[in-house]
């Protein structure tokens, strides 16, 4: 029995991930030699919640509150945040940790393996950094372009419908100039939840320029996607940011694909047609050649 608790004991002492161990109180009581290497400090200092110190301070809450919850719960948990390590450096760790029982089904603690993530994760938030617009969190102009080429190609070889809708926040330059770029970036970010919010998983939406946005929607005909426009313009009617007085529209334009070369070219025909719409008055869509008019 002793040869069995030693050659256990060398296992979870020599393990390349970090462990540590909770009592029935919630508090730790183990770390092994992995983690306090990491963290450069003693098992005292890290004992009871002595290791929450080490938790960043925009994580500390998230992490605390994950693991109370699930102890409570006899859950087991998976979450990540930053840990400093033994250098000063911030860490991102994925920390998963179950309950564990007695012979007699007594609830006995937590067991808790941990993981450095740090390269996982900065690669994701580079990945999010090319594709996605710092501000609304749509794809961003360069990746929207890119996702638009594909698209616009596979309907050609594929012969399938493709819909490039463009829209425009009315008076958006007024709101800038006289409530400040800070209400100005609200109204970009409800306005653009609330079009991904009426668009297809499917569809392609990102953030075109300044306060213009494109959707590109796949196997979409024109019905489908004035419908969509119809839904859109009738959501952000019914935003309210702060103390913007009145109607925050947008106007759309909205043109398919025929026999263009490039998907530019059926970009600028949906421009053209928002630009129609804005110069009516706004707060309304137009079809390129003018086909159905729609006022909101």
């Amino acid at each position: 029995m002793n040869l069995e608790y030693s050659e256990y004991k060398a296992i979870v002492e020599s393990s390349p991930n970090m462990i540590w161990r909770a009592g029935t109180d919630a508090k730790c009581n183990y770390f092994n030699e992995t983690w306090l290497r990491f963290t450069g400090r003693t098992a005292e200092q890290e004992a009871g919640d002595g290791w929450a110190e080490g938790v960043h301070l925009e994580d500390i809450e998230m992490c605390l509150t994950t693991f109370t919850a699930s102890f409570n719960n006899r859950e087991a948990f998976e979450m990540e945040y930053r840990l400093r390590r033994h250098d000063g450096q911030w860490r991102w760790i994925n920390d998963r940790g179950v309950p564990f029982f007695g012979e007699d089904g007594s609830f006995i603690g937590y067991i808790g393996s941990c993981m450095d993530v740090t390269e996982k994760i900065e690669g994701i938030k580079l990945a999010d950094m090319a594709h996605n617009d710092k501000l609304t969190g749509l794809y961003n102009r360069n990746y929207l372009d890119y996702l638009l080429g594909y698209e616009f190609h596979n309907a050609g070889r594929t012969q399938t419908d493709l819909v490039i809708m463009m829209l425009d926040i009315d008076r958006f330059k007024y709101v800038n100039d006289h409530y400040g770029h800070g209400i100005g970036d609200r109204v970009l970010n409800q306005v653009a939840a609330k079009i991904t919010e009426n668009t297809r998983k499917s569809d392609i939406v990102g953030r075109y320029g300044g306060d213009e946005f494109l959707v590109v929607l796949p196997s979409a005909t024109i019905e489908s996607a004035t419908a969509v426009a119809v839904r859109i313009l009738n959501s952000v009617s019914q935003l309210t940011v702060d103390d913007v007085p009145g109607e925050i529209s947008v106007s759309i334009g909205i043109a398919s694909r025929s026999n263009e070369k490039e998907a530019h070219e059926v970009v600028e025909k949906a421009d053209c047609a928002m630009y129609r719409a804005k110069r009516d008055g706004g707060s309304s869509f137009r079809l390129f050649e003018e086909t159905l008019i729609m006022k909101n």
